[in-house]
């Protein structure tokens, strides 16, 4: 299985900052993502992933973001093997120093 790739916190803010148009989505659930999430990210809670496959275009890049990374890493392997192009923010929200809304 081919490595999945990853951004830190730090970098991913970089580009957001730079006015890099990313695709993010935020697995965390609801309770979680009252606490803020990453402006412009969408939020889909890890177990909602499987059956919103249509959402997701083979064409575009994915961001994930979860509190640690483990599940943003688990959804990024799950999609990865369905032909997806993933990326996992590694540290999660538990290291972003960002805005959040």
């Amino acid at each position: 299985m081919s490595e999945i790739k990853t951004i830190t916190p730090e970098e991913l803010r970089k580009k957001l900052e730079a006015g890099e148009k990313l695709e993010l989505v935020d697995v965390r659930e609801y309770d979680e993502v009252e606490q803020g999430m990453i402006p412009g990210a969408k939020h889909i809670p890890m177990g909602d992933i499987p059956a919103k496959l249509d959402q997701f275009d083979k064409n575009k890049e994915y961001i994930f973001i979860c509190r640690s990374s483990a599940r943003s890493g688990n959804v990024c392997h799950y999609l990865h093997n369905q032909g997806y192009n993933v990326v996992n923010m590694v540290g999660g929200m538990m290291n972003w120093t960002g805005e959040t809304k």
